[in-house]
């Protein structure tokens, strides 16, 4: 480790404050960064706590939607999040308990690994992330791996997820790391079906267009047969090929419509 200043605000507009200094990063779960200043592969002058606060930790349901705050560890999630039961799997399926006590939404988001959990059941929820600026849609926030809308310093304050009819979600873990290898989330609403990949894509999360038209015609997984994605943008790595990836997408793909259905 190296020398930084360490600044803990009293709140979002303390914190947003701090942020306009150049060299500062947020920490909000550490479970990312740490690891990352420790390997000197990032060396902010300062680092800006987001943790303790409660105006970002908790989970609320009202009109039809769970709201989790920014800052919510997994393990609260998994716990709390009760009215989207396919939202608290995932979430207690994540890392280790040492993770998901640490481990927060926002955090995650902002970070956009491409073979995190959470991406999976933000973009297939169609889901709303408030940051201390505005509102930005699902589909508008992920832009590739590690790449998100968020401007520098804009801090994620909470999602809304529309509950849906039916969803699961399903991954093929990665023993060592616990990430997924591929992972899916489905969700089925009344006005279709939302279906996302995380783990596979060097582009980082997407969604399976087609497989959605087919599932949203007929909610089972016979619907996906003979349905295939091309393993020339999977990622391809000693795990796996591009093509094993590719399989798994349609295989753990039926596997999260039985589950939901």
């Amino acid at each position: 480790m190296y020398a930084f200043e360490f600044v803990k605000p009293a709140s979002v507009a303390d914190a947003v404050a701090a942020l306009k200094d150049d060299e500062a990063m947020a920490l909000s779960g550490g479970q990312t960064l740490i690891p990352t200043l420790k390997q000197r592969l990032a060396q902010p002058s300062k680092l800006v706590s987001l943790a303790g606060m409660a105006e970002l930790v908790g989970v609320s349901t009202h009109a039809g939607a769970v709201m989790i705050k920014g800052a919510t560890p997994h393990a609260v999630v998994a716990a709390e999040a009760s009215a989207y039961p396919a939202l608290a799997d995932l979430a207690g399926g994540i890392g280790d308990p040492a993770v998901r006590a640490r481990g927060t939404l926002g955090g995650s988001l902002a970070n956009n690994d491409p073979s995190a959990c959470y991406p999976s059941a933000v973009l297939a929820s169609g889901a709303t992330i408030t940051t201390d600026k505005r509102q930005i849609a699902a589909d508008d926030y992920f832009q590739g791996m590690f790449s998100t809308a968020l401007d520098d310093g804009e801090i994620i304050t909470a999602v809304s997820f529309p509950i849906p009819e039916k969803a699961a979600y399903i991954k093929f873990v990665q023993p060592a790391s616990r990430f997924a290898l591929v992972g899916v989330f489905v969700a089925k609403y009344d006005d279709g079906v939302r279906v996302a990949i995380t783990g596979a894509s060097e582009r980082g999360v997407f969604r399976w267009d087609e497989a959605e038209a087919a599932l949203t015609a007929n909610f089972d997984a016979s619907a996906l047969d003979g349905l295939t994605l091309p393993a020339d943008d999977m990622i391809s790595d000693l795990h796996g090929s591009g093509e094993y990836r590719a399989h798994l997408c349609n295989v753990i793909t039926k596997r999260a419509v039985k589950k939901a259905g």
